[in-house]
This record gives structure tokens, C-alpha cells and sequence, in this order.
């Protein structure tokens, strides 16, 4: 095929990925002619592949004939915005022919922009660098709105919807869900002798040492509030969940970050609270954060600096 380049772009994007849908062979290879050299794209021959291609591949936008067999691009859309892990995916339409009801259908259905056919190689590629600038803002302001401006870490918005997603599939797959609250001991005498400011990094830097110590990408550290966080742990029963807790705090220990005023230790220590069960539809994420908080509660009792497990007797009884 003789896929002649495009001059570049006068604000060059990273290489997005792309799918290209439709049913007619010699439509695919105009559309990626005109897109593959900026991005990297893949091809369906129809709706249902598309579908499933999507789910796995998360594509950054998709190209889609509105009229195709079976399942055509409109219903294609649909499916994509009915699914979380779809739902933010723009679609691009392809008609055949300019049609007012067809236009007003495609955006209906969720549809962010349209081309005609023939499509024209210029326009579509124009068209798709803007749908990809205002997804990658969009993308951005999502990512910020879940982010702790002070320590980088998740925040509680991000935490609450993590565990509540985490918490409906470790139910459907009976798999345990454990949670981890951490406490800063002490840390209101640690503000008042070496101020906020120094407060602020001290927060930074558990916060650093909590994300780098969770390896698992499905894994979360957040902040909670205050000197609070949260270690969000799926797949992890109590006995994993504990471990991954004493390591945590003696990282944090060995940041040696003096604390001259802790009645516990010269240097910041945290106090770590553990739960984990097996979510059942009885049920709710409420009672995981309980038992760990609980916990939490428990191991600065004892003299902080520790990492105490919810009781089994203090679980919801079966």
C-alpha cells in the first residue's frame, strides 16, 4: 500500500492509538492511509470486533462507519458509553452521505464529531488531531481531579470510587479486599515544633514511601485527609495485608525524619490499621473501611508505632 505521509502537524501530539471501523475493506485503507503515520491504528470489520477490541485495546478514539451490518456504528457507541472502561472513548463518525436525522443520531448516541464519504484525507486528520488534543485535556483534568495537590498520592474522591469498583468485583470474583488506614503519630506536635512547611514535606515523603512500596499496579495508596492514608489492596487477605503494613512502617522509620516532640519515637513512625474480607452482597465497602479504621484506633492505643489487625470477632456476622 503507498500511504503517502502528511506534512506534520504544526503542535505534534504523541502517537495516539486509533480504530478504524468499517465494513468495506477499501474504506479502512483511506482512513488509515491518511492516519497511520501519525498514529498508530488498528482496523475492524465490523461492530462486534470492534467491540471487543476496544475493551482490550482502550483505544484513544475510534473511527466508525455509522451504517454497517449487524452491529452498526450507532449501536457500536452506544455499548461503548454504557461500559465504564469504554465510556470515555470518542467516536468519529463515517456517512455515506450528508443527512441531517443521521448527524443528530450519531451525537444522540454519544458521538463527538462526523466525516463524509469520500472521506477527505485532510479533514479527517484534522478533525481526529482535535478530538485527540481535547481528550488528552479531558483525560488530564480527570487525572487532577482524583490527584492530592500536596503529595502527589490518590485522593479520598479517588479512594471511595476505587473501592467501591474493587469492592463489586472482589465480590463477583470472591476474592479478598484488604485495606490498610495509616496514621502519622503525633503529627500536630510535629507542625507545632518545626512548622507547616515542614509539616507539608513530612507528609510528601510518607506519602512517597506508601505509593513506591505498593508494587501491583491494581494496588492504591491515597491520602485520606489530613495525616491520614489509605492503602487500598485488592486480591490481599489479612495475613499479605499485615505484611505489606509492617513493611510500610518500618520504610517510614527508616526515612528517619526527626520528631524531637513524639512521645513514641525520636524520628516519625506510623500506625497502620488492617482489615481484609471477602465482599459478599450483604455487604458494603462501608464495613472495610470500619474494620480498618477500628484497627487503626487499636494500634495507637497500644502505643502507636504498630500495625494492629481487625478482630475476626469484630467482622459482620455471617
Amino acid at each position: 500500500m503507498d500511504r503517502t505521509p502528511f506534512p506534520p502537524s504544526r503542535t505534534p501530539l504523541p502517537r495516539a492509538r486509533l480504530l478504524v471501523v468499517d465494513d468495506e475493506a477499501s474504506c479502512r485503507e483511506r482512513l488509515v492511509s491518511a492516519l497511520w503515520d501519525e498514529h498508530d491504528v488498528a482496523e475492524a470489520p465490523d461492530g462486534v470486533t470492534a467491540l471487543s477490541m476496544c475493551e482490550q485495546l482502550h483505544p484513544d478514539l475510534v473511527v466508525v462507519d455509522a451504517e454497517m451490518p449487524g452491529m452498526d456504528g450507532l449501536e457500536l457507541c452506544r455499548q461503548l458509553k454504557r461500559h465504564a472502561t469504554t465510556a470515555e472513548i470518542p467516536v468519529l463518525f463515517v456517512h455515506s452521505r450528508p443527512d441531517p436525522g443521521q448527524e443528530t443520531a450519531a451525537l444522540e448516541a454519544g458521538g463527538v464529531d462526523f466525516v463524509v464519504k469520500p472521506v477527505n484525507p485532510v479533514v479527517a486528520r484534522l478533525r481526529v488531531r482535535t478530538h485527540l488534543t481535547l481528550k488528552r485535556q479531558s483525560d488530564l483534568l480527570r487525572v487532577l481531579a482524583f490527584v492530592d495537590g500536596l503529595t502527589g498520592v490518590a485522593n479520598r474522591r479517588r479512594l471511595d470510587e476505587s473501592l467501591a469498583a474493587e469492592w463489586r468485583r472482589s465480590r463477583r470474583a470472591g476474592a479478598p479486599l484488604a485495606l490498610l488506614m495509616i496514621d502519622l503519630d503525633h503529627f500536630k506536635r510535629f507542625n507545632d515544633r518545626y512548622g507547616h512547611q515542614a509539616g507539608d514535606a513530612c507528609l510528601q515523603a510518607v506519602a512517597s514511601v506508601l505509593a513506591a512500596g505498593l508494587h501491583r499496579a491494581h494496588d492504591l495508596a491515597a491520602r485520606y485527609g489530613g495525616e491520614e492514608f489509605a492503602c487500598l489492596l485488592p486480591e490481599t487477605d489479612a495475613a499479605a495485608a499485615c505484611a505489606k503494613a509492617e513493611e510500610l512502617r518500618r520504610q517510614v522509620w527508616a526515612l528517619a525524619v526527626p520528631h524531637a516532640d513524639s512521645p513514641t519515637a525520636p524520628t516519625v513512625t506510623i500506625s497502620v490499621g488492617v482489615a481484609a474480607m471477602v465482599p459478599d452482597e450483604h455487604g458494603s465497602p462501608h464495613e472495610l473501611v470500619a474494620h480498618a479504621d477500628r484497627a487503626l484506633y487499636e494500634a495507637k492505643a497500644a502505643g502507636r508505632n504498630r500495625v494492629c489487625a481487625a478482630r475476626p470477632t469484630a467482622e459482620r456476622p455471617a
